[in-house]
């Protein structure tokens, strides 16, 4: 049993304890409660890569412990386990990134995770490497221990789940019921989207259980028919509180019981049942799927997000960025037409796309597209007002969300955004997590920029790794984030971990943020201290991490505005590419930006004409030529060797010069001659680089 925890839970470990950078804990108490959790994985190696969740709850203590843990995992071939009892420790550093590691069975499991404002987390899984191990992500939620009973769960409900089964098909289930707070599920609906197929769900029975009180954790049966053929699911679920449940599909992984894991949320419905009207107004959706279609190459993740705007009757407009085969597009204000039935079922017809939507509350929402690709995701009320740059200010918890795919690189971290304008400067830092392997600790610099028109809340954001995103802002606290420039894209989530200061501070910002200098020479970039909420002091600047050889410094020194950073590299600088980073301090302020900064060797010394050759060195004129060759002490740098050419005589003509082709060392050129009276010579002369050499040729009449 040890032998088979250390396989399953191994699968969630985030990062090994070599690769973590190491957090001091002085911001343990962000952590304290109780909290059940989620998390989403695929797991590959030397075969096909395969689905992997979990659900679970834990005890917080604020100062490092976790204590009464116990989780539920589900992956291919294994059956899972079922109540999995844990202990463990964590610790959040200075910046809100924090490490945790569970004690399950005697095996260590390490997560890395991103605090935010409400006291909850996000996290990823990284410790896959060589091709072998997990991705992932998930949240950690503060719960209400109130709602720990059958009688407590309750009321109308909506129902969202998706993932993949035994042989990587995706699928998932869009659904809603009345609980009567005593395990029957009544009045239900749903559809489900399998494998490219949409069917409507026909229930024959539904029922739940709180099967233990103390840990919030139960069991969920839903039995219903398809396009005529019977079927079951059964769940496990961790309760957050009386409105929300983390759900996972507990069946062994088959054809016919992928393993989907999702969310049971509290419908809201206005008197009289939901309508057309309930979808009024603006909404930021956000949807990951797996397409199959790609060129004839399956399972390439799809991400989409966008603005749908709906006029309460049946009408709305749609723009939106998608990551799709790998390659972004843009679509602005595609038409399209809805219906809302009063238990909240919508059927969405849009660009020649159905979708599938439970209404959640007025303009929120669960929904899925009834294509191959299986987008499923979420629908939240964008807030009221228009959003430009400003609009992204403080600092913000980001993580990936629901990987499809092993190839997916998923990251987790802290951002803070400096709402200026017209470009806003983001910086942070994050964990990445890839198949090939994790890399901890990453400084993120980054610009964005966000416009109210045409489309409200919808910018841009760039890194200086050469990443591109679209993103969409669904209030001052929340955006999403579709990645355009990764092959493998899912969907990204900036919730905010703390809000903007209104004490007076300032932000740093490198431009440019790279740069390139050999050994022997110096760069420089400009350090810009920007004011924040009448911020009028001085700022003494430093650089760190420098490689050996390299001296920095700032004029001036302090700033209140801009200082220009030299950077000199001796001639035995160490070569290579590092980070730099800049701080900033003003009293007790403390900021800091990064720039790369890239140290090579001088380029190899420009060559020399070596010799110059006449073949023949004697010709009659006006009626014979000579070949003229001109050789270099080494190979002709990048671009060719431009020799100049002359002749002393009239009766011998060269052209200006000749090029020997890059890497080569030599080139040949032609002396035609003229009639003379009398023998006479010419002196060739070729020059490159300073040098000349002369050859001579005999002219005969």
């Amino acid at each position: 049993m040890r032998k088979l925890i250390a396989l399953l839970f191994g699968c969630l470990a985030l990062v090994v304890v070599s690769t973590v950078r190491a957090q001091n804990g002085m911001n343990n108490a962000e952590l304290s409660g109780d909290y059940a959790f989620t998390f989403n994985g695929i797991t590959g190696g030397s075969g096909p890569s395969s689905v992997f969740a979990a659900v679970g709850r834990f005890t917080a203590d604020g100062a490092g412990n976790v204590t009464n843990g116990e989780l539920d995992n589900n992956s291919i071939g294994s059956g899972g386990s079922v109540a999995q009892a844990f202990t463990g420790t964590y610790a959040i550093g200075a910046d809100h990134r924090g490490a945790m590691t569970f004690n399950i069975g005697g095996t260590p499991v390490k997560l890395a995770f991103a605090m935010m404002a409400n006291g909850n987390a996000q996290f990823i899984k990284f410790d896959a490497a060589g091709g072998s191990g997990t991705i992932g992500s998930g949240s950690m939620e503060k719960v209400d221990k109130i709602a720990y009973s059958t009688a407590n769960i309750t009321g109308d409900y909506a129902f969202g789940v998706a993932g993949l089964d035994n042989l990587n098909n995706r699928a998932a289930v869009a659904a809603r019921f009345t609980s009567n707070g005593a395990g029957t599920l009544t009045n239900a609906a749903g559809d489900l989207n399998a494998y490219g197929t949409e069917y409507s769900m026909s229930f024959t029975a539904a029922t739940y259980a709180v099967s233990d009180t103390s840990t919030g954790r139960g069991t969920m049966n839903l039995s219903f028919s398809f396009g005529g053929a019977p079927a079951s699911l059964n769940f496990v679920f961790y309760i957050v509180n009386a409105g929300k449940l983390f759900v996972m599909e507990r069946d062994t992984v088959t054809t016919s019981t992928p393993l989907l894991n999702g969310v049971l949320l509290r419908q809201q419905a206005p008197a009289g049942g939901f309508s057309n009207a309930s979808l009024n107004g603006k909404m930021i959706i956000y949807l990951t799927g797996l397409s199959t279609g790609c060129g004839g190459v399956g399972g390439v993740p799809k991400a989409v997000a966008g603005l749908l705007t709906a006029d309460g009757n049946g009408a709305f407009s749609l723009t939106f960025d998608e990551n799709f085969c790998s390659a972004p597009r843009s679509v602005t204000d595609m038409a399209g037409t809805y219906t809302v039935t009063s238990n909240g079922r919508t059927s969405i017809a849009v660009g020649g796309y159905s979708l599938v939507a439970y209404l959640v509350n007025s303009n929120q929402m669960i929904l899925f597209v009834t294509d191959s690709n299986v987008l499923f995701g979420f629908g939240e009320p964008q807030a009221t007002g228009s959003f430009s740059n400003s609009a992204l200010n403080g600092r913000y918890a980001g993580f990936t969300t629901d990987p499809v795919e092993f190839g997916v690189v998923v990251r987790s971290g802290e951002f803070t955004a400096d709402g200026a304008s017209p470009t806003g400067n983001i910086i942070g830092t994050e964990d990445i997590g890839a198949s090939s392997g994790p890399v901890p600790g990453v400084a993120f610099n980054g610009t964005y920029s966000i416009s109210s028109s045409p489309t409200n809340g919808r910018g841009t954001m760039s890194d200086t790794s050469g990443g591109s995103a679209a993103i969409y802002v669904i209030s001052t606290s929340k955006f999403v984030a579709v990645p355009l420039s990764e092959p493998k894209p899912a969907i990204l989530i900036f919730e905010q971990s703390s809000p903007p200061s209104a004490a007076p501070s300032y932000t740093l910002s490198a431009s440019p943020t790279s740069l390139t200098i050999t050994q022997g020479n110096s760069g420089t970039s400009a350090i810009t201290a920007a004011p924040q909420n009448g911020f009028s002091g001085s700022v003494s600047l430093s650089a760190s991490g420098l490689p050996s050889g390299v001296t920095s410094s700032f004029s001036p020194n302090p700033t209140s505005t801009t200082s220009t950073l030299t950077l000199t590299a001796s001639g035995t600088a160490t070569t290579g590419t590092v980070t730099v980073t800049i701080t900033g301090t003003s009293g007790t302020l403390t900021n800091t930006t990064t720039i790369t900064l890239t140290v090579s060797p001088p380029p190899p010394p420009l060559p020399t004409v070596s010799s110059l050759q006449l073949n023949p060195t004697s010709v009659v004129g006006g009626t014979q030529s000579s070949t003229g060759t001109v050789t270099l002490s080494g190979p002709a740098p990048t671009g060719g060797a431009q020799v100049q050419l002359s002749s002393s005589n009239r009766a011998a003509s060269v052209p200006s010069s000749v090029t020997v082709p890059a890497g080569a060392t030599r080139a040949t050129f032609t002396v035609n001659t003229s009639i003379v009276l009398v023998t006479t010579s010419a002196n060739i002369s070729a020059s490159y680089n300073g040098t000349t050499r002369t050859a001579t040729l005999t002219i005969w009449f």
